[in-house]
């Protein structure tokens, strides 16, 4: 009987996430190994003059060169497309390569975009300082009201970018309204996975047209790598994505491809465990803190809404402390076990302080407007035993008079 392997879309298409996340995409060379091959090259070699004409035309399937294909690279993209639902998709550098490139291939001066308020840092400043440079405007709405969205429209607005959960308010949109809106209108969505990926959560189920990701957070899950990707239909990938970055550049390696597509055999049940986990810290939190921001707790305003979106609540939270900066950064210094560090999707429990890290470099006036206060910290929840964590939040939470 002849084995599969994860690129014939006939036989992935039954297969169930679990497999998908362990061998959706896997191509195997002719020496048969198990798991899947490293190709670090740059070039490619061509049995003739002709054959290498026939691939850069397109009339020949093939490696050309790195910046375009990759087999490890290939083999990545192919399993996160299988596992997001979508047609196609395409790697990238970083996650910020990917929302840079999500928005710039697919917008010229003139253009005007509707992006949610709470967003990560580099997010913001792509829309609040990049943008504004090539002639494209942005507005920005709260977005767990669906109807500034509507509000915000005009006649030249061509997409709607937001996150959800957002980084780091966890604000939570309301994607199947917000995505008919923008059906309605002709009108792009590009929804921002990161917090909860493909296996909690997946936008296009909901009317999103494109999905992207910083894949160095969940998706590698254990702070090795940089990564990003790009999901969506065929004809965006190769029509509106692929120009763009087949001459800007913004390449994934392809041992950056073979660590994360490693990542993603455990995703599954690395992030449902971690969601337990950040339950059970939230709760234990939640009595303690001046306000968090967890959509996993049923105190949550928007409680009913993630849930019914998301198959589990996620790692990642936010709480607040009444004292500012100060009582934050005390916190963080007393922590023992809990790293300060301001990546999230870690295997490891992570804290930081928005406001001085990762939002640093947006405006105070704007920090507010998202909602990122002087006495916010963003949590990530491991993969260690809630007790511990909880311990050690409880002895820094004392020692700073909470």
């Amino acid at each position: 009987m002849k084995r599969h392997t994860g690129q014939d879309r006939s036989v992935t298409k039954n297969w169930k996430p679990a497999t998908l996340a362990v061998r959706g995409g896997t191509a195997r060379s002719e020496w048969g190994e198990t798991s899947e091959a490293m190709f670090l090259t740059s070039g490619y070699a061509y049995d003739c003059a002709g054959d290498a004409a026939a691939r850069f035309a397109g009339e020949q399937a093939g490696m050309t060169y790195s910046r375009l294909q990759n087999p490890t690279v290939e083999m990545l993209e192919e399993r996160i497309a299988l596992l997001e639902g979508a047609e196609a998709c395409r790697t990238m550098a970083s996650g910020m390569a990917a929302m840079t490139a999500a928005l710039l291939c697919q917008l010229s001066a003139g253009d005007h975009l509707v992006q949610g308020r709470a967003a990560f840092g580099s997010c913001r400043w792509l829309t609040d300082s990049l943008l504004p440079r090539f002639g494209i405007e942005t507005t920005i709405v709260d977005a767990r009201d669906p109807q500034q969205f509507i509000d915000a429209v005009r006649p030249n607005t061509k997409l709607f970018f937001f996150e959800t959960p957002a980084n780091p308010t966890m604000d939570v949109v309301d994607l199947k309204a917000v995505c008919a809106i923008a059906r309605e209108r002709g009108i792009r969505t590009v929804v921002d996975n990161a917090f909860a990926t493909p296996a909690l959560q997946r936008p296009m189920e909901f009317g999103a047209d494109i999905v992207a990701y910083s894949a160095t957070k969940m998706m590698d899950g254990q702070g090795r790598v940089l990564a990003g990707a790009v999901c969506g239909t065929a004809e965006f990938i190769n029509d509106t994505l692929l120009p763009f970055t087949r001459n800007t550049g913004p390449t994934l390696s392809p041992f950056n491809a073979w660590v994360v597509m490693k990542g993603l055999e455990t995703l599954d049940l690395r992030i449902r465990r971690q969601s337990e986990n950040a339950l059970k810290v939230g709760a234990f939190l939640e009595k303690r803190v001046a306000k968090i921001n967890f959509p996993g707790l049923p105190s949550h305003p928007q409680h009913e809404l993630a849930m019914s979106q998301m198959a589990a609540c996620g790692p990642i939270f936010s709480f607040e402390v009444a004292g500012g900066r100060s009582q934050a950064h005390g916190l963080l210094d007393s922590l023992g076990l809990i790293d300060i560090s301001n990546n999230i999707g870690d295997s490891r429990s992570l804290m930081t302080h928005p406001a001085s890290t990762t939002h640093a470099s947006v405006a105070e006036e704007k920090r507010l407007e998202m909602g990122v206060t002087e006495g916010m910290l963003r949590l990530n929840v491991g993969l260690e035993d809630p007790d511990d964590l909880i311990a050690d939040l409880d002895q820094a939470l004392g020692a700073v008079g909470l």
